[in-house]
């Protein structure tokens, strides 16, 4: 290792606290799956007085290794949710009550959607991931807010895309990406509650900013942020051209023609959730005016190119 490069910082297993940085723990939830990677990250920042982020699912065994992981006479002060999916905010409610501390988020699922998702979700489009429809913080947080931590502060940034909720936290040159950004795969856009156009734009907000490291919810520490983001805004821009090109190719088709042309490499058992995102793409061409639909919006509509 050459003396400009940083040493990886130590991966986490289920159920055990693992010290990131000076004033930086982590524990892992048990659950992975193919949507959620190894599990859930729960980040307990600060000593003494401890801000956690993404409490993560719920179940008695991740609550108590969150418990475990505080020293002798800490205690958490604040709980803060990056979106309120079941992964991420379903455990809020007993660790609130186990601890006494508030919990911070955005909003309730829903509340920041977009006219055109607003409208899709009237028309009864659900996503196929969990959202957590009980989930309301005790305190809300709007982009740019800062937050006092035992650890210094850390900023709140709305961060919409995989979900309207999106929240980031930057922190000394670190950020808290939640599901924005995984270095394991792509994230999930599913509309109504993701929206591609947000996503990118919540990309680009953050590609410039010099970020040291990200921390997601799921999966390694991602330690080159800017050639992550570039990859991830590359590959939704790969992804686009497929769908036009394969609009080319049909003259006119609904979701369920251009799937396979578009994901023909994605194993089928993935495709439930590459469906999600293409309607995503869709969305987000047919309002900047390089596709146009019929019966739009609707999950049902026939695309074709302008």
């Amino acid at each position: 290792m050459s003396s400009g490069e940083r040493k990886p910082l130590a991966q986490p297993e289920a159920g055990l606290c693992v010290t990131l940085l000076p004033g930086l723990r982590s524990v892992l939830a048990e659950n992975p799956s193919p949507m959620t990677g190894p599990g859930t990250t729960t980040y307990l920042l600060g000593e003494g007085e401890v801000t956690l982020i993404d409490p993560g699912p719920a179940g008695p065994g991740h609550l108590q290794a969150i418990l475990a992981a505080l020293a002798p006479g800490e205690r958490i002060t604040a709980i803060l949710v990056t979106h309120p999916h079941l992964d991420h905010s379903a455990l809020a409610p007993a660790l609130a009550a186990a601890t006494g501390a508030p919990v911070y988020g955005f909003g309730a699922a829903g509340t920041a959607r977009s006219a055109l998702m607003a409208h899709l979700a009237a028309q009864g489009l659900r996503g196929p991931e969990g959202v957590d429809q009980a989930f309301r913080p005790d305190i809300l947080l709007r982009d740019g807010e800062i937050l006092k931590t035992t650890a210094g502060p850390l900023i709140a940034l709305h961060t919409p895309g995989h979900m309207a909720e999106h929240l980031c936290f930057g922190w000394q040159g670190q950020l808290f990406c939640g599901d924005l950004i995984m270095a394991w795969a792509p994230s999930l856009v599913s509309p109504p509650e993701g929206d591609m156009g947000d996503y990118m734009a919540s990309l680009q907000r953050l590609q410039g900013q010099g970020w040291q490291r990200l921390f997601p919810a799921h999966g390694a520490v991602i330690d080159d942020p800017a050639s992550r983001i570039a990859e991830l805004l590359a590959h939704r821009l790969a992804r686009e051209a497929q769908i036009l090109t394969a609009l080319a190719g049909l003259g006119q088709g609904d979701l369920n023609a251009i799937l396979p042309l578009v994901y023909a490499t994605t194993p089928e058992a993935l495709w439930p959730a590459a469906k999600r995102n293409l309607l995503a793409h869709l969305a987000d061409l047919v309002a900047r005016g390089r596709v146009e639909a019929e019966d739009w919006p609707s999950e049902y509509a026939r695309f074709r190119r302008r």
